[in-house]
């Protein structure tokens, strides 16, 4: 196939969450042809699994520019930019929007199963780069088809695999059969179903970050309302000087405050520490379930244990094309040096482009989340600029590709989102329910509930 009939293929965008949509927005605003393709029902579908939490981003920083000019000739207005959505409204304002001036560009219930090119697997070098993409299908009725695509842009998120219990991050001897009381999200304790499972009960909270914050504290506030309610969080380490965050020195004064609640949890008796402990099995009590460590200790008997140990990409689908990644992190090799969490915070990631997400096989870009691979560190609007820089390149325009239009603040390490707001911290605000106390940036992803198919 041609070149020039080759440029005259869509792009196809994997997943119609933030930064996929921004894709598309990037994509039309040169005059390329984007196909969005998203597993679920709706835009931002795994963004609105987290419909009760509440960004440390405001309104202004989660929403893409091109994007919004897409959306300025439907009468559509940013909401009040220096307010904080929750994830509901996130999806329901801005993304669904967004997708529905992209229209026809944008299918829903179809699950992207392979990308290769076309007549050639991976170990084939003859012709590969004159070749197009062929990217597999299947929908929601069981159909398979095929689309041939000049590029792809993976913006698929981290949602659909969450990190494991076992510390050696396979899945603990026990963990599948022990599915039932097990989650692997923050619980949304508003609803009755939920709130039934947890109340009077004692459940393990899995992990360090900002979920495992969420977490402990949405079961502090229970515990104070019902009887024989407690966490017993579980932590792979020790408890240092930085466990809890920044607290009233963060930068980030709601992830402080997130940090502090979690503290408060356990000095007031409502949540246990249990440190150094590398969760090896799970095993059955009755109904309850004991967790038992590589060094053999043994806790009590949970009714239900939470995991939060972050998430992870699925390359599963992209088997048959070359892709450059670093050993530890799974995200793209030039790009792991500047996200390491061990070195980086989100505001110190230096804003990156089409050349660090580049990898041998030209044409495929994994963006968003899932660029980061396990690193914790995503900003929205990094992911913004990613796609920005990818769509320029597709385009031809190497110099707009390279050129950096972010600037990043310095927030220190970022933890996921905040704790939905109690009633009394709404009281004075105003933004048409995105109001919460005072944060001032974004992590989508590990630690924080985001999505898979949608590309966060």
């Amino acid at each position: 196939m041609s070149a020039s009939i080759t440029d005259q293929l869509p792009v196809v965008v994997v997943g119609a969450g933030p930064i996929g949509l921004a894709a598309a927005a990037h994509l039309v605003e040169r005059g390329l042809e984007p196909l969005v393709l998203e597993a679920g029902p709706s835009a931002g579908t795994a963004v609105r699994d987290w419909t009760h939490v509440r960004l440390f981003s405001t309104w202004a920083e989660v929403t893409d520019p091109a994007a919004e000019k897409l959306l300025a000739p439907t009468g559509w207005v940013r909401p009040d930019g220096a307010t904080y959505p929750t994830g509901g409204d996130w999806a329901e304002n801005y993304l669904q929007p967004l997708a529905d001036v992209l229209a026809d560009k944008v299918r829903y219930g179809v699950t992207v199963t392979g990308v290769a090119r076309a007549g050639r697997d991976r170990i084939v070098d003859s012709g590969r780069e004159e070749q197009p993409f062929t990217v597999h299908l299947s929908t929601a009725h069981g159909r398979e088809e095929r689309i041939t695509a000049r590029a792809v842009i993976d913006a698929s998120g981290t949602w659909s695999t969450p990190g494991p219990l076992g510390a050696n991050g396979l899945p603990a001897l026990g963990e599948k059969t022990g599915a039932g009381r097990i989650s692997y999200r923050v619980p949304d304790l508003r609803d009755p179903a939920v709130r039934a499972r947890y109340a009077g009960r004692r459940t393990a909270v899995v992990g360090s970050g900002a979920s495992a914050f969420t977490a402990l504290a949405y079961l502090a506030d229970l515990a104070q309302e019902e009887d024989g309610t407690h966490a017993v969080w579980i932590l792979r380490r020790g408890i240092g000087a930085q466990t809890y965050g920044g607290g009233e020195a963060d930068q980030l004064p709601a992830r402080g405050a997130l940090g502090l609640r979690a503290k408060a949890a356990v000095e007031s008796g409502h949540a246990s520490a249990v440190t150094g402990f590398r969760t090896e099995a799970v095993e059955r009590d009755g109904d309850r379930l004991v967790l038992v460590a590589e060094d053999g200790r043994r806790l009590d008997a949970v009714d239900e244990v939470i995991v939060l140990t972050g998430f992870r990409p699925d390359l599963s689908f992209l088997s048959e094309v070359r892709l450059g990644l670093d050993e530890r992190l799974q995200a793209p090799a030039a790009l792991a040096p500047l996200i390491d969490p061990n070195v980086h915070s989100c505001g110190t990631v230096y804003p990156h482009g089409v050349n660090e997400l580049s990898h041998p096989e030209q044409g495929v870009y994994l963006v968003g989340m899932k660029s980061y691979g396990r690193a914790p560190t995503f900003l929205a609007m990094t992911g913004y600029e990613q796609v920005r820089s990818i769509a320029a390149a597709i385009a031809g325009d190497q110099e707009a590709a390279e050129r950096v239009e972010l600037t990043l603040p310095e927030t220190g390490v970022c933890g996921g989102a905040g704790l939905f707001d109690e009633p009394e911290q709404n009281a004075d605000q105003s933004g048409g329910g995105c109001c919460a106390a005072a944060p001032t940036t974004l992590q989508i992803g590990i630690g924080a509930p985001v999505t898979a198919s949608g590309g966060c």
